[in-house]
């Protein structure tokens, strides 16, 4: 009976607001995993567009979030997280109820740029209200507990969404829409019945400017530092299975047991992965660990294109667990980074900042990568991972000068 309940306390957040914040990361992410299965799809057969007209929606949608994300996490700072979690979530709901009514391009575009707009708002708005309820000792494995929780929704949303996808008619690509749109609906209502948070008291003085985060040079070169290791999830998403099936002898279902192993990692060892975060040093420590996963997992990539059959299989499994604590190590130490290190009436403007220099290297590294590792043969792979090792060395010294710059709130150095 102690096992059992040493096996459940590692797997169900603790009671109470914890709780709740992994509940509704779970069903915020049935709901968009279910659309993002086949939203492709839906927008090609469903709304008729072209695949040019597709990209150029996604790309709009994405230069939204890349020059919102300041601008909105101010906002969210000025009127208080629940409130701006709250509101975001009810108008990416109602974008996502949209969709079918986007008769033509433009309105599609109009009803994307909506949509990422308010994303961007309700996640300012989520690490705000987070860090501003959940007691500091505790804020890093709540938010393991929320991404953890966040991995299982994304992947029963996929389930559901393959199952509209097997339908095969209009009727079940509108099933994909309206699971998202009552999903982050069903969110909404979660967030904005959980207790309230007290504002931060803002420093005396004027009120800071959207933009004046870049002002603070240490912090926004870690954005950049951070922002370069999680095109991690570029290498694992879109390059590596790319080289897999074009220079590898790898069985292409193999693709399905990788991204297996990916999920069963990042729902069972993401709260495991969270433990030192809680301080500076613990997550310079993770911020290391990170880029170095990440530099060994570039050249056993491109030893898979020398090997063959179960070897090949076994050596990308090796990368892929390789990656994917790249992910759970990186997304811990970023949670102390976000939350400890700005001043507390200013982390939305932090967040939004780390959040548009990631678009950046979102929009440039697939390209880069793509042509490096595979243009290349195989041997841009070490390129890949000598960018990782320089991200590893530069941890530290990065760290520590944001540690002795100050702020209106001091860091606390371990």
């Amino acid at each position: 009976m102690a096992e059992l309940r040493g096996t459940i306390g590692k797997i169900l957040p603790p009671p109470g607001l914890p709780r709740t914040l992994a509940i509704q990361s779970l069903i915020y992410a049935v709901g968009n995993g279910a659309f993002l299965t086949g939203s492709v799809v839906f927008f090609s057969l469903y709304v008729g567009l072209t695949p040019i007209q597709i990209g150029i929606g996604l790309s709009a949608a994405g230069f939204v979030g890349l020059v919102g994300s300041m601008p909105f996490g101010h906002l969210a700072d000025r009127i208080g997280g629940q409130r701006a979690w709250v509101i975001g979530a009810l108008a990416e709901a109602a974008a996502f109820a949209a969709y079918p009514l986007a008769d033509g391009f433009l309105l599609f575009l109009l009803v994307i740029c909506a949509q990422t707009t308010a994303e961007a708002l309700a996640n300012a708005g989520r690490v705000v209200y987070t860090a501003a309820v959940v007691p500091k000792e505790g804020r890093v494995r709540v938010m393991a507990f929320n991404r953890a929780y966040l991995n299982v929704g994304f992947t029963l949303g996929s389930g559901i969404g393959a199952a509209a996808l097997a339908l095969d008619s209009r009727p079940g690509l509108l099933i994909l829409v309206l699971t998202a749109a009552v999903g982050i609906a069903l969110n909404a209502f979660f967030v904005a019945r959980m207790p309230k948070a007290e504002t931060p008291a803002r420093a005396d003085g004027p009120r800071p400017s959207p933009w004046g985060v870049l002002r603070d040079h240490p912090y926004t070169t870690s954005a950049v530092l951070i922002g370069v290791l999680w095109l991690h999830g570029t290498i694992w998403a879109e390059v590596l299975p790319l080289w897999a099936i074009t220079m590898t002898d790898a069985p292409k279902p193999v693709l399905g047991a990788l991204v297996a192993l990916n999920t069963v990692m990042a729902v069972l060892l993401q709260v495991r992965a969270a433990r030192g975060a809680d301080t500076l040093h613990g997550a310079t420590r993770l911020l290391r660990w990170a880029a170095i996963a990440a530099a060994i997992a570039c050249p056993i990539v491109a030893l898979s294109g020398r090997t063959q059959g179960w070897v090949t299989v076994a050596v990308l499994a090796a990368a892929v667990a390789l990656l994917t604590g790249t992910e759970l190590w990186l997304s811990s130490a970023q949670w102390y980074l976000n939350t400890e290190v700005p001043p507390a009436d200013q982390r939305g403007a932090y967040v939004g900042l780390g959040k548009s220099v990631g678009g950046l290297a979102k929009m440039v590294g697939p390209a880069g990568f793509t042509i490096l590792a595979i243009e290349t043969g195989g041997w841009g792979w070490w390129v890949i991972g000598a960018i990782f090792v320089v991200c590893a060395v530069a941890c530290r010294p990065v760290v520590r000068w944001i540690a002795r710059t100050p702020r209106n709130e001091p860091v606390p150095v371990a």
